[in-house]
């Protein structure tokens, strides 16, 4: 395995980035914003284009996703949520198969003048590789930081528009069941977060060690390249929809 460039953001030790997952976060974006111009600069109901029908497809799967988890009256106002999500996800959760970017070290390295983490106190006849691209969503913290997003819009929600059966069921269906209902509400940001993770990032580790393994890996590769893709579809439906259920859970009046 490659070690990441992580390094210390203002030479703070304990504020600490890893730069192949925010590139990784900034390519994705662009990627995102580039199919939405592209699919919606110039619409056309007579002779719609191929990346119109696409998008236009997306939008539909995506409303049918959340009028599974709710009434459309209150789900019409997350279809774009629903979609960016679900774009952003997936595009991430792709754009680690294709490439494999590392660089050897022999030396202390920096980037943008900061030290990299793992080239530290190299001595002479060490060596470190370095990986400069992966899946943003191959990282622990983005995607735990994307479940937390969703979790917080999804209480925030329940307080402010359903803010008396949104209390009440926490203690449902008796009052000592408390405790219970706040570690259910804990384990969804654990499961909503790690599941993506984890899954995308055994995806990637499976592909190094079949790079690792040459000729002999390039038909399993070929293989799990395809397979790669199908888990990344699913994780991004998944996500996206356990989304909505949670917002669901938390504005719907009658639990």
């Amino acid at each position: 395995m490659h070690s990441a460039p992580v390094i210390d953001l203002f030479g703070i030790s304990w504020l600490k980035v890893d730069v192949a997952s925010i590139l990784a976060i900034l390519v994705t974006s662009v990627i995102v914003f580039i199919l939405a111009y592209a699919g919606t600069r110039k619409l056309s109901v007579e002779n719609p284009g191929k990346l119109q029908n696409f998008l236009e497809w997306v939008v539909e799967f995506v409303r049918n996703l959340i009028a599974s988890t709710m009434d459309m009256k209150r789900g019409n106002k997350f279809v774009m949520l629903g979609i960016s999500l679900i774009m952003f996800i997936f595009v991430a959760n792709m754009l680690g198969l294709p490439f494999y970017i590392v660089t050897e070290h022999h030396e202390e390295s920096t980037f943008l003048g900061y030290v990299i983490e793992a080239t530290r106190g190299l001595q002479h006849g060490e060596h470190v590789e370095i990986g400069w691209w992966k899946s943003p969503t191959a990282d622990a913290s983005v995607t735990m930081g994307l479940a937390l997003a969703m979790i917080i819009l999804a209480h925030y929600l329940g307080i402010t528009k359903n803010t008396k059966p949104y209390f009440k069921h926490y203690f449902e269906p008796y009052v000592f069941f408390f405790p219970l209902n706040i570690i259910k509400e804990i384990s969804k940001l654990l499961t909503l977060g790690l599941r993506l993770f984890g899954n995308i990032f055994a995806g990637e580790v499976m592909i190094a060690v079949l790079l690792m393994a040459g000729a002999f890996g390039i038909l399993p590769l070929i293989v799990w390249q395809g397979f790669s893709i199908f888990v990344g579809a699913i994780q991004a439906f998944v996500f996206t929809i356990l989304t909505m259920v949670y917002i669901s859970q938390n504005t719907e009046h009658d639990h």
